[in-house]
């Protein structure tokens, strides 16, 4: 099982002399792919003119743009919360970026109560993410929030 809170508190040192989201997100995509098993995609996607654009990021080639209410990332957006996809090929319009991912966690991060972009994990295998998960990965977002400039 994966300690959260260590990768939080891990998180929180990698910001503490840098809060500027760029180099952030890129320690906390890295982060993330080290230490999550069974994952082939971890990174973020930044509110950018409307809609969500690729940002940091540890894994295959992905999508640059996604609208808001499209695939996983976008419904994330449109309902402000953490969307757990058991299997992504029922989701419905699932946008298929990397056809080897088959489930996926996409957690809203927030600004001054606005949604900034989203935390997106994806897995190879079905229901990879649990409950316990989503938690953790709250948490991991919520210390994010926190010590993060964007």
């Amino acid at each position: 099982m994966t300690n959260y809170k260590l990768l939080s508190d891990q998180l929180k040192a990698l910001a503490e002399d840098e809060p500027d989201y760029i180099p952030v997100l890129s320690n906390a995509s890295a982060l993330l792919n080290d230490n999550l098993d069974d994952i082939n995609w971890a990174g973020f996607y930044l509110m950018d003119n409307g809609s969500l654009l690729l940002g940091p990021f540890q894994g295959k080639v992905a999508c640059i743009r996604i609208q808001v209410g499209k695939g996983v990332c976008g419904t994330a957006v449109a309902e402000d919360k953490t969307q757990l996809v058991k299997n992504v090929h029922e989701f419905p319009g699932h946008i298929a970026c990397d056809s080897a991912s088959n489930s996926e966690i996409v957690v809203p991060i927030h600004k001054n109560g606005q949604i900034v972009g989203v935390l997106d994990i994806d897995s190879p295998s079905l229901a990879r993410f649990t409950d316990e998960d989503k938690a953790g990965l709250e948490e991991f977002v919520n210390t994010l929030e926190s010590v993060t400039e964007f």
